[in-house]
């Protein structure tokens, strides 16, 4: 299940199940409308690619390794998780705008440096806990707008 998210046809398959959506999508669970949602999966992009470094949480700190194995693992995320407060998105985005620059940090994700900085949550990552991780969070919001 878990895919590599360097490899060229593995990012032009999430990008063509983004393509899918739109602006009346609707959540099969959760909170978030589908704008938000591209704003939340771009708010841990940017943690991966270094753009926003965040603090490693002292929870993290005490069960982050422990936990990086659900991260890695082939088991989907359970539905209604609990969302770091950092990833919440409160404000009402632009459906266009988030889907096209969610669209263009999958593109940075492949092309640029991941970031060697240590995960918030999790502590420190490899490059391919890395990929399979935002390949996984990826899936599993899309998998909430049905796609």
């Amino acid at each position: 299940m878990n895919q590599d998210l360097f490899k060229p046809e593995v990012k032009a398959s999430l990008i063509s199940r983004i393509n899918k959506l739109n602006a009346s999508a609707q959540p099969q669970w959760g909170k978030m409308n589908v704008s938000q949602m591209m704003a939340h999966c771009q708010a841990q992009l940017r943690v991966a690619l270094g753009d926003e470094k965040l603090q490693h949480s002292l929870l993290g700190k005490l069960i982050g390794k422990w936990a990086k194995k659900s991260l890695i693992n082939e088991k989907p995320f359970s539905k209604n998780l609990p969302t770091a407060p950092s990833f919440v998105v409160k404000h009402q985005p632009e459906f266009e705008i988030e889907k096209n620059n969610l669209i263009g940090m999958i593109t940075r994700f492949q092309t640029e440096a991941v970031t060697t900085e240590p995960h918030p949550f999790f502590g420190k990552m490899t490059l391919d806990e890395w990929s399979k991780g935002t390949w996984k969070h990826l899936d599993h919001h899309l998998k909430q707008f049905g796609v």
